[in-house]
């Protein structure tokens, strides 16, 4: 990421912390949704906080860059019915996550 990216994302987190903070999250890592008023939804990535993928809602999974709302859809009831997800290798499990999708939205999420 270069410098201007880095400061885009510091800024946007700021904002996303005062607007709209992700609540599941851990002491690792952070991913923060910012609707923007176009009506589109930045998500960027802190080493602070990361989102604690069996405590997420609907919305804040689709905020993962790669996962929609199928995807987020089937990461829930893969939790629901089989218990909380506790690595990347099961994270594979969920039905249309793959190893590189897998390895992409690992800097956002905890188990």
């Amino acid at each position: 990421m270069d410098a201007k990216s880095l400061l885009f994302a510091g800024l946007v987190v700021a904002a996303a912390i005062s607007l709209n903070p992700v609540l599941a999250t851990q002491n690792t890592g952070v991913v923060a949704k910012v609707n923007a008023s176009d009506s589109k939804t930045a998500v960027v990535k802190n080493t602070a906080n990361k989102l604690s993928i069996n405590q997420a809602n609907q919305e804040q999974l689709e905020a993962i860059p790669g996962i929609g709302a199928k995807k987020a859809q089937a990461i829930l009831e893969y939790i629901k019915k089989n218990g909380p997800i506790k690595n990347q290798q099961q994270l594979m499990e969920v039905k249309g996550i793959g190893a590189k999708l897998a390895e992409k939205i690992s800097g956002f999420v905890s188990f």
